[in-house]
């Protein structure tokens, strides 16, 4: 597949994506896309003292917005995201102290993908495509 930046249809253009994926515990949220995965927070939002999280991380060029918000988006989700170096962020991953995954890399006939499970049910798949793909 070619760049995505560069597939346009006369005024037609597609800018950057940011997923929402439902979170139910900020604490673990933090735990898992910050300190493990290792994004970082953009910015966040709450609509007063008592109100549930929305707020944006990223991590090179790859963002989500993480939301508590009931009816923002369904746990358990699935988000497919091409990269490359999964091999190498797989071996940043097995280094960090998180009991609760140690993702592999899977060899596959479209490329080596790496699975991660997030407290929440929402799964990212992380794919370094073979080249021509």
């Amino acid at each position: 597949m070619g760049d995505a930046r560069k597939q346009t249809v006369g005024d037609i253009g597609f800018g950057r994506m940011f997923p929402i994926v439902r979170i139910f515990d900020e604490a673990k949220a933090r735990e898992f896309y910050v300190d493990f995965l290792g994004f970082g927070v953009d910015w966040e939002h709450r609509f007063g003292d008592n109100f549930p999280l929305y707020m944006q991380v990223s991590r090179a060029g790859m963002g989500l917005h993480l939301s508590g918000h009931h009816g923002d988006a369904t746990p358990g989700s699935n988000i497919f995201v091409t990269m490359h170096g999964v091999h190498a962020y797989q071996q940043e991953l097995a280094t960090k102290d998180y009991r609760f995954m140690k993702p592999g890399v899977e060899e596959l006939p479209w490329g080596n993908v790496m699975e991660v499970t997030d407290p929440f049910g929402n799964r990212i798949r992380l794919c370094e495509q073979k080249d021509g793909d």
